[in-house]
């Protein structure tokens, strides 16, 4: 049966039906069944309006956190990298400490072959290092390690990600010295984007 919503369609406005969905009840739940689509176009829409929603107000989706990992949890790669990104944004409030207990699961990701989902990870570690405080050492750790942890044969374009993460929460690491040292050291990347965030980083933060 088609929604209501619209949610098929390649011009709609996402910020509106992220509005929408903060009074409308039914619409919450269209969103969460649109992301398992197989339509492409209705599975962006709702990814892109659940992003939104777990960004502002992540208590609506909280309750829906064993969706969201079982979706992790999935083979389908695009379902898994959705899981990525709401589960890292959901830790800002995670008062029952779901992430902490499915903190080595997610970053076995970083540790595996796929350049594509690995860097998601890396990516969105910014935020979880911020929102979690207790886990930012570890983070760091893993990320600055990259090197040594990742199974795939780009790890010099998964560093880029890696130095994106940490350039964000630079202010708040106590040890600078040691990722100081590990940008400077991606200054001789073989890979160009690499480099370049290398030398962004340095000039930004020294």
């Amino acid at each position: 049966m088609k929604s209501k919503y619209e949610l098929d369609q390649k011009d709609i406005n996402i910020e509106e039906l992220a509005k929408k969905a903060l009074s409308d009840d039914k619409l919450p739940k269209e969103l969460m069944d649109g992301i398992l689509s197989k339509d492409n176009t209705t599975r962006k829409n709702c990814f892109e309006t659940l992003q939104i929603i777990s960004n502002e107000k992540p208590e609506i989706l909280y309750p829906k956190w064993d969706h969201f990992h079982k979706m992790f949890k999935s083979k389908n790669n695009y379902h898994k990298y959705i899981a990525v990104y709401i589960l890292a944004d959901l830790t800002k409030i995670d008062k029952d400490n779901k992430f902490n207990d499915m903190f080595e699961d997610y970053y076995r990701i970083l540790a595996g072959d796929k350049v594509m989902t690995a860097s998601h990870v890396a990516l969105n570690s910014s935020k979880i290092a911020i929102n979690k405080p207790e886990l930012q050492e570890e983070i760091i750790e893993r990320l600055i390690n990259i090197e040594n942890i990742h199974q795939g044969k780009q790890k010099e374009l998964l560093k880029a990600y890696a130095i994106e993460s940490l350039r964000e929460i630079y202010p708040e690491i106590k040890d600078k010295e040691k990722v100081m040292k590990f940008i400077e050291e991606q200054l001789e990347s073989s890979s160009p984007k690499t480099r370049d965030l290398a030398a962004c980083f340095i000039e930004r933060c020294e």
